[in-house]
């Protein structure tokens, strides 16, 4: 049996296990089975490997940019974005990372925005999953700002406060941050969401709860909303692809 799994902060809410649970059955996978591990600190990470049976691992937060520290090869994305939420685990314990936020959000993105739309993007949150998104908007050639909490004197990072004036120009705003997840409820990104309209468009990487307080807060301004569980589900496939790619070139090796 190979063991795959999730590690990361606050995993009650997280639909991932009953997402490969559903998949597993419904398609017969009787090899693979996923469990969700609670870490307080990415150093218990490495007593997880002594289980010899954990393969593959999906990484969330807080931990998609700290794990690159443990992991021998990096695929391409994930060195370009530094962020990694995919690791494969082969039989000599070399750790291999991937970025499959990348995949689910860009086909989340084709979905959500109509097709040779113009558009320029704020981002807000500036962690792990925010590197992803960029990378998506730069591939697809949309300029974008990112708006952070901790004001950084470079090129495309505003604060909040500044964020207001770029409302009109900017119509895609991505949240990445836990702002509105099922532990934060209650709060929304501090945007002015008054000089939102029907021509803004919504993506939030939060998928639990369905419709986050950002995302009720511009649907009833009229805007385009999404929220990150097709995401989620994508980049789940993706990950699982690229597990399963991996133990059959092991068996294949074996033979």
């Amino acid at each position: 049996m190979f063991k795959l799994g999730l590690i990361g902060k606050n995993l009650q809410n997280s639909f991932s296990k009953k997402l490969f649970e559903k998949k597993f059955n419904k398609e017969n996978i009787n090899d693979f089975n996923y469990n969700l591990f609670e870490m307080s600190s990415i150093e218990e990470f490495k007593s997880l490997l002594e289980d010899k049976n954990i393969i593959g691992l999906n990484v969330t937060s807080p931990f998609k940019e700290i794990i690159i520290n443990y992991i021998d090869e990096l695929d391409e994305i994930s060195r370009i974005t530094k962020s990694v939420n995919t690791i494969f685990i082969n039989n000599k314990k070399k750790i291999k990372g991937y970025n499959t936020d990348v995949y689910g959000f860009e086909k989340s993105l084709i979905s959500l925005l109509p097709k040779k739309i113009k558009i320029n993007a704020l981002v807000l949150g500036n962690g792990g999953v925010s590197k992803s998104i960029c990378y998506v908007l730069k591939k697809r050639e949309i300029d974008f700002l990112i708006v952070s909490r901790r004001r950084k004197k470079i090129k495309h990072v505003i604060s909040y406060e500044e964020s207001e004036k770029y409302l009109q120009s900017h119509k895609l705003i991505i949240n990445t941050t836990i702002l509105g997840s099922k532990n934060h409820i209650n709060l929304s990104p501090k945007i002015n969401y008054e000089k939102l309209s029907k021509e803004n468009y919504l993506f939030d990487v939060v998928y639990n709860p369905t419709k986050s307080l950002f995302l009720n807060k511009g649907s009833k301004k009229g805007a385009k909303i999404m929220n990150g569980k097709k995401m989620l589900i994508a980049q789940a496939e993706h990950s699982f692809a690229i597990w399963k790619k991996n133990v059959q070139l092991i068996k294949n090796v074996k033979n």
